[in-house]
């Protein structure tokens, strides 16, 4: 099927433009005569022939759910969703998500509902996001469904900030160690080796560490980050495999030190505010639960929905399966389970979703105070092992000379 651009205009006189797939321009054109319209133009869409960089594109967390507070307040007030749109693309500073929306308007245009033009964008919106506008659209409360979903947006952007900030402080240390190290063994060692040579003899076993290191770094330093960037390009491809990322994530878990505890918490919030936030929008429940096991985050969260999805299919319930996974608290499945048998699902889940993220909080801040006196430990064993390496042999000599 081909992208084809049309104009055409009803029969008040009002001018209709949009893109529509079909299989031949007659298809476009028995398209719009069913709808009433009469066909003007009707053209192949040319591909843009500038160079793009896909990878680059993508629309901050932050500036969706500004999109979707902004939408669902304008069709609160009465304006129609293209009217909508019209506004949004406007005033949108975002240049990928301005061309998101003059190609979600053009496709409402031609006759498509909104949440099936934005599933044509799944890199800006996800099956979340979606699945809430579908069943807005379709219980007559899409307003309420885009509020949620830029309630949901908000919080997953705030739990990320949280591990962000907890990360800023060891990826600093850990960069000013590596630093401070190669600037010792690159500059340091080699004024002392020159000054060992004129004494001649043995060097102590740390201080020929030393020197290996140094020859190392000023010898073959390109083949060091030629190394580094294969084995990071490696992890990536690893990480981004079936088999990869089903390690990588139950790997996490088991991280010490709090940071597996801290995997865990913000995978089940994550997990909790999806599903009462799509529940509560009205979305079926076996949908619900598989767009929550695709977008909790965790390996681990999407075996478990598989369970309760057969579970619900059989028609048992959601907390028994969440019971046997390892990744889900005592807490979260006899909470489920109340508000399985209360009909508060969604009201639990919120609560739930609540009390782990608080958890995450207190978490991090744990993290970071375990982590500042290690970092000190570390960067003080790396320089103390360097000086201590290089003043040795002038011990040995002064002992000699005594």
């Amino acid at each position: 099927m081909s992208t084809y651009v049309f104009k055409a205009m009803d029969l008040a006189g009002g001018k209709a433009r949009g893109e529509v797939e079909a299989d031949s321009k007659q298809a476009v054109s028995d398209q719009l005569k069913q709808r009433g319209l009469i066909v003007l133009d009707i053209a192949d869409k040319h591909a843009s022939r500038e160079i793009e960089l896909g990878f680059l594109k993508r629309v901050k967390a932050a500036e969706l759910a500004v999109f979707s507070r902004q939408l669902a307040t304008m069709i609160s007030s009465g304006m129609s969703i293209l009217r909508s749109l019209y506004v949004l693309e406007e005033q949108t500073e975002s240049k990928f998500l301005k061309e998101t929306i003059v190609a979600v308007r053009k496709d409402v245009e031609a006759g498509l509902s909104l949440s099936a033009a934005m599933a044509r964008h799944p890199k800006v919106f996800s099956p979340l996001f979606v699945a809430m506008a579908q069943a807005g659209e379709m219980g007559g409360v899409l307003e309420s469904a885009l509020l949620r979903v830029a309630d949901q947006l908000e919080k997953d952007a705030s739990l990320r900030r949280q591990i962000r900030s907890a990360m800023i402080y060891p990826t600093l240390v850990i960069t000013f160690a590596v630093g401070v190290m190669m600037a010792l063994v690159a500059f340091l060692v080699p004024v002392f080796e020159s000054v060992f040579k004129q004494f001649g003899g043995e060097l102590p076993k740390i201080t020929q560490v030393s020197v290996f290191m140094s020859h190392a770094v000023l010898g073959y330093w390109w083949l060091m980050f030629g190394l580094a960037g294969a084995t990071a390009v490696a992890f990536l491809k690893w990480k981004k495999s079936s088999w990869g990322r089903k390690q990588w994530d139950h790997f996490r878990l088991r991280v010490p030190m709090k940071i597996g505890t801290i995997v865990q918490q913000v995978a089940v919030a994550r997990w909790s505010r999806t599903l009462a936030s799509l529940t509560s929008a009205g979305v079926p429940l076996l949908q619900a639960l598989e767009i929550t096991g695709k977008t909790g985050g965790n390996v681990a969260v999407e075996e478990a929905m598989d369970g309760v999805i057969a579970s619900v299919k059989r028609g048992g319930t959601i907390a028994a399966p969440l019971g046997q996974a390892p990744i889900f608290p005592t807490m979260v499945t006899h909470m489920v389970g109340v508000g399985e048998e209360t009909g508060a699902l969604d009201a639990m889940l919120d609560k739930v979703a609540e009390f782990y993220e608080d958890q995450v909080a207190a978490s991090v801040k744990a993290l970071t105070s375990i982590l500042e006196p290690i970092m000190i430990i570390v960067i003080g064993s790396i320089v103390g092992f360097i000086v201590i390496s290089m003043y040795m042999p002038l011990f040995t000599v002064y002992n000699n000379i005594k």
